[in-house]
Parts: C-alpha cells; sequence; structure tokens
C-alpha cells in the first residue's frame, strides 16, 4: 500500500504561478488518493479560494505569521501524511516527482531528507538574461546542498512527518536559510540526508537586478546575524574580512560551469556575469554591513 503524502506550499500573492503548480500535481503518477495539497496562504491581498477550487487534490489554509518558515510549519501541523513534501508556488513538478521522492525516502536507510532536484528556466530560453544565468548557476545546487551541507532548499523536499517530531519545526524567525538550519538538525540527529536527481521540479530563474539583489542581501543578512550571535564584535570583524576580497575564484568557476553547460551564448555574456557578480558581492555585503550599524 502506498503511503500517505502531505504536499505543502507557502503562497503569498501568487495566484498565476500557484495554478501552474497545482495543475502539475493533479497529474502525478502517484495515486491521488494517496496524496493532498495543502496550500498555506500567508497574508496574500488576493484570494485564492477561485484557483484552490479548480484541483480536487488542493485544501488552502492560512498563517497570519509573516514568512515562508511559519507558513510551512502551520501546514505541518494539518499535515495528514506520514510523508511530507515541501514545493514552492512557482515551481512545476514533473509528473513522477512523487513517487520518485518517496522511493528515495523509502528506500534509504534511516533516511531523514530527500532533497530533489531544481531544474532553472528561463523566460526566454533560447535568450537568458546575465541575472538568470547568474541565478542559475548559483543557487538550488541539490546535490552539493544535500551531499556536502546536509539540507536541501524547501522548494524541492521530501521527510516524514515523524522527524519533525522528532527535531522540532522549522525556526519561524528566519526570513532565509530555515531549510539549512533545519536540515543540519535532522542530520545531527544522525538521520541520512540524500539527493534524489530524479524527483524533479522545474523553478523560473530570477530575471532583474532587483530579484537577485534582495536574494543575496536576505541570504547574507541571515549569515551576518548569526555571525553577530555567536561572536564578540572583534571575532565578528576579523570573521566579516574575507567577505571583502573580490570574488575573482567563485567568478571563473561560475563562467566555467555555464560554458560547459552550452548556456554562454554571446561574447558579452561573461562580461556581464562578472559585472554582476562583482556588484552584488559587495553591495550585499556593504549594505549588510550598514544595517549592523
Amino acid at each position: 500500500m502506498e503511503q500517505f503524502i502531505s504536499v505543502i506550499i507557502p503562497v503569498f500573492n501568487d495566484q498565476k504561478r500557484l495554478k501552474s503548480c497545482l495543475a502539475a500535481l493533479e497529474k502525478q503518477t502517484y495515486p491521488q488518493d494517496n496524496y493532498e495539497v495543502i496550500v498555506v496562504d500567508n497574508g496574500s491581498d488576493q484570494s485564492l479560494e477561485s484557483v484552490i477550487k479548480e484541483f480536487s487534490q488542493a485544501k488552502l489554509t492560512y498563517c497570519a505569521v509573516p514568512g515562508s518558515y511559519a507558513a510551512r510549519n502551520h501546514g505541518i501541523s494539518l499535515a495528514q501524511g506520514e510523508i511530507i513534501a515541501f514545493t514552492d508556488s512557482d515551481c512545476i513538478p514533473n509528473s513522477n516527482w512523487l513517487q520518485a521522492g518517496v522511493k528515495h525516502l523509502s528506500t534509504t536507510d534511516n533516511c531523514g531528507l530527500v532533497a530533489g532536484k531544481i531544474e532553472m528556466f528561463y523566460r526566454k530560453p533560447d535568450c537568458p538574461t546575465a541575472v538568470e544565468l547568474y541565478d542559475d548557476v548559483t543557487f538550488f545546487n541539490q546535490k552539493r546542498y544535500a551531499q556536502e551541507q546536509n539540507y536541501g532548499a524547501t522548494a524541492n523536499v521530501f521527510t516524514y512527518k515523524s522527524v519533525f517530531e522528532q527535531v522540532g519545526l522549522f525556526n519561524a524567525q528566519l526570513k532565509s536559510g530555515g531549510d539549512k538550519e533545519w536540515g543540519q538538525r535532522v542530520a545531527a540527529q544522525g538521520y541520512g540526508v540524500v539527493y534524489g536527481e530524479d524527483s524533479a521540479i522545474a523553478h523560473p530563474a530570477r530575471y532583474s537586478f532587483k530579484q537577485i539583489y534582495r536574494k543575496i542581501a536576505r541570504v547574507r543578512g541571515v549569515g551576518y546575524e548569526q555571525e553577530r550571535a555567536n561572536k564578540s564584535l572583534l571575532a565578528y570583524l576579523t570573521g566579516i574580512l574575507p567577505h571583502l576580497k573580490p570574488p575573482i575564484r567563485s567568478t571563473k568557476q561560475k563562467l566555467s560551469q555555464l560554458s560547459q553547460e552550452g548556456k554562454i551564448s554571446n561574447i558579452w555574456q561573461p562580461l556581464q556575469i562578472l559585472g554582476l557578480t562583482f556588484a552584488l558581492h559587495y553591495l550585499g555585503f556593504f549594505a549588510q554591513t550598514y544595517r549592523d550599524r
């Protein structure tokens, strides 16, 4: 008998993309009687009820506490499944997403977390912007996250409800990085963390400088706040000095990876990515340093 799954999707003002996500979840190879989809409205200005009514698997609930991790925790509290699967409203799961994710979870000894593959896609597939290429090569490397850092981005994660009962819920105080913090708690309790290559979802790449800067600032902010909380001022200042170094090595790695994958289509893109990488590196650092003053 198939195990029952609760798919949890936090959402804020994203009707159109949520509809595409739910449509993909209606077409899963996993038996429909064995999964539910819990959509957690995290304070949207627009009503989501009309979208939810179109899909038999979907249930709508509300979380007044701001933040995606608070919304996910609320979804967990309502989940009927022994297996919990997470994705986001802007993601499009492959048709075998649930089936493949559950297979990895159930065939791995003492598995606490499966990080599924996240495939980035562009607004214009044949002509990605430098920002889209940067986003593609910088974020959502689930294989590295799982194998080297013991977590998975919650755009594509499978776990057991019993794991949350053992290690606790997400830290709802965090605006970013809550998936990493929770995943590392899972690993610290002795659970296995694995990568599921064939349990894939598609995720849109950020395409504007504003979007990618907000992501960088949010991620950097969490890192600096944690450093400040755990260190003296002198140790903190010493620790951030490496951030002042030019990101030459990481830029070379990004360009090399994009070239190997055949995603560089003209001579200007490497220069654009070079400038973007340097700009985001220093703008993200100084914005957070100024905020900490």
